[in-house]
């Protein structure tokens, strides 16, 4: 097997994290909850974990059970905590609350379980290097389904992201659209840290999202702006991994960090005009 075909099922695999990852990074930078999918996926890997202590075989569709159920956990808690107006403890408070109750759990039953420091470790770094075709269809299939979801939803979804009061005024379950907005979040971050991990996911989620709202409000152009600089940012640490020798993970992460000063230093010489604010 040749350099170039070891890295096509990595490249593939970014590419569709990137397509499902910024896209909700748009939401989390909007509704202010920059760490959310670090609490998420601190809840999915302590599901995991939960799942080896009663001898269940790591990544088998049980694990993914109990780690979809803490997941959900997860979510409701954050549809709760919710407000429409800022109150005196801010939602990041109780995101932040949950991601360390939920970090020193994991370390907790990782003390239980045979290879439980193998598998907090790989909740951090994963294994995109390794992944899999299968893996890979399946990535693909389950992002299509929520991409699906999230189309027929869209205008919930972004009108209570972008437009809270508007929600608020219209009478509209704000509670339960959340739950389900971040029980779909969910699913997506449970399935992407196992092959990315939790650095590489933050990255995909939340840098893409911050270049695109440097440039423009318009939320057509936040989507395609922020899959842009993603693909572009996975591509550079892909090929510096494969043409330099590398660590991939971590050069990924590091590329996606030298995009965004090359596109806040591009905004401060005033190049990408913004625009007005659309519905």
């Amino acid at each position: 097997m040749t350099g170039l075909q070891l890295m096509l099922p990595p490249f593939m695999a970014c590419m569709i994290l990137v397509a499902m990852l910024s896209y909700l990074g748009l939401h989390v930078i909007a509704r202010e909850v920059i760490f959310v999918d670090l609490s998420l996926a601190q809840m999915a890997a302590l599901g995991s974990l939960s799942a080896l202590l009663f001898h269940i075989q790591p990544e088998s569709p049980t694990t993914y059970v109990f780690a979809l159920v803490a997941t959900a956990i997860g979510a409701l808690l954050f549809s709760l905590t919710r407000t429409s107006e800022r109150g005196r403890v801010p939602q990041e408070a109780f995101i932040g609350i949950v991601y360390v109750v939920a970090s020193a759990a994991a370390v907790l039953v990782a003390n239980k379980v045979p290879g439980g420091g193998e598998a907090v470790e790989k909740t951090l770094v994963g294994s995109l290097l390794w992944v899999t075709w299968p893996t890979i269809l399946k990535l693909a299939i389950v992002y299509a389904a929520l991409g699906v979801f999230h189309f027929v939803l869209r205008r919930r979804f972004l009108t209570i992201s972008f437009h809270p009061a508007e929600a608020e005024a219209a009478r509209w379950k704000i509670r339960w659209w959340d739950f389900l907005f971040y029980l779909s979040f969910g699913v997506v971050i449970t399935l992407a840290v196992p092959i990315a991990g939790v650095l590489m996911v933050f990255s995909f989620l939340v840098v893409p999202a911050v270049i695109a709202n440097l440039f423009t409000s318009d939320k057509r152009r936040l989507t395609v702006i922020a899959w842009g600089s993603g693909a572009l940012a996975s591509i550079l640490g892909l090929w510096l991994s494969y043409t330099q020798d590398l660590p991939t993970g971590p050069l990924i992460v590091c590329t996606y960090g030298l995009l965004l000063i090359v596109a806040a230093i591009l905004r401060k010489l005033r190049i990408g005009e913004q625009t007005a604010p659309t519905g």
